[in-house]
């Protein structure tokens, strides 16, 4: 592994690991409805939910139409349950706060979102890695 650089890894009591994901999420139909109020109240929510989840936020941005979140996921945990828990309990919040959320849309978030791994080695070096293992 010496061509690789040596990422900053966190473990639990069964794994080491170092799991950043890419994830885009929208409002129903795309609508421009995370005013900068509601958008206030969501960051404060996502940051409350990552914190309770010991998933460190490495990146936030909050359009009017879709929401932007570079985060690091303890695997066992996942970063499936960590979206539908943001997105069900500030859907819920958001849409006791805010009456505009409720007369527009049927749910504030789309049932999808966009997810991506990022960070580490490019996939040919691990690739190289793994294939060259017989070798060592």
């Amino acid at each position: 592994m010496s061509c690789m650089t040596i990422a900053k890894y966190k473990s639990n009591r069964n794994v080491v690991y170092s799991c950043k994901y890419h994830v885009v999420w929208c409002p129903k139909y795309r609508r421009s409805v995370l005013n900068d109020l509601v958008q206030k109240e969501l960051k404060a929510i996502i940051e409350n939910i990552c914190h309770l989840r010991k998933c460190d936020i490495l990146a936030l941005e909050l359009m009017p139409d879709h929401v932007h979140l570079l985060v690091e996921v303890d695997p066992q945990y996942g970063i499936h349950k960590l979206i539908k828990e943001i997105k069900g309990k500030s859907s819920r919040a958001l849409r006791l706060n805010f009456p505009h959320l409720r007369s527009r849309l049927p749910t504030l978030w789309t049932n999808s979102y966009f997810v991506s791994t990022v960070g580490g080695a490019p996939l040919s070096v691990i690739k190289q890695y793994v294939e060259n293992q017989k070798a060592v």
